[in-house]
């Protein structure tokens, strides 16, 4: 390794990888190559450095939190356009159900009874062509025979003959 560099071995390993071989091998060429010592010297000391900075703890100020917190919050403010959004997001498919919903009552319920009126009159004129008479002594007149009045007095005082016999 006299004419060879150690730069390969500190380069391809961490300096506290290195193994007793390796460190072996560089203190004997660093004896003899002066720029090779110098490297040597600074990953010794750049590896003691690391060292003692892994060993400090780190406190974070007694806020940080509260301002990382802050910020993400504004960030996701910023990110929704609309306030309600979430929200829609979340209720939008009942919403649109139910508006889907109300168009349909209101169109069965105004243009489905305006085709219907023709028919609906004419059930109504049958049904409205029975008389309270025919109702009440529960005979089946059709329209065409209405009950006359000297019908009525026949049925009344007919009875009456009966119920005095």
């Amino acid at each position: 390794m006299k004419n060879e560099h150690i730069i390969s071995i500190l380069e391809n390993k961490p300096f506290i990888a290195l193994d007793q071989d390796d460190l072996a091998e560089i203190r004997s060429h660093a004896i003899v190559c002066e720029s090779c010592r110098q490297m040597f010297a600074a990953a010794q000391v750049s590896a003691a450095l690391l060292q003692e900075r892994a060993k400090e703890v780190f406190e974070p100020s007694p806020f940080f939190q509260t301002r990382v917190l802050a910020v993400l919050r504004e960030r996701q403010l910023a990110n929704e356009k609309w306030a309600w959004s979430r929200l829609w997001r979340t209720a939008g498919g009942v919403a649109s159900a139910m508006a889907a919903t109300v168009v349909t009552l209101a169109i069965l319920t105004f243009v489905v009874p305006g085709s219907q009126t023709t028919e609906l009159q004419s059930s109504n004129a049958a049904v409205n062509s029975y008389t309270a008479e025919a109702v009440v002594l529960g005979e089946n007149v059709s329209p065409d025979d209405q009950i006359s009045d000297s019908d009525v007095f026949a049925t009344l005082y007919d009875s009456d003959d009966e119920v005095v016999k």
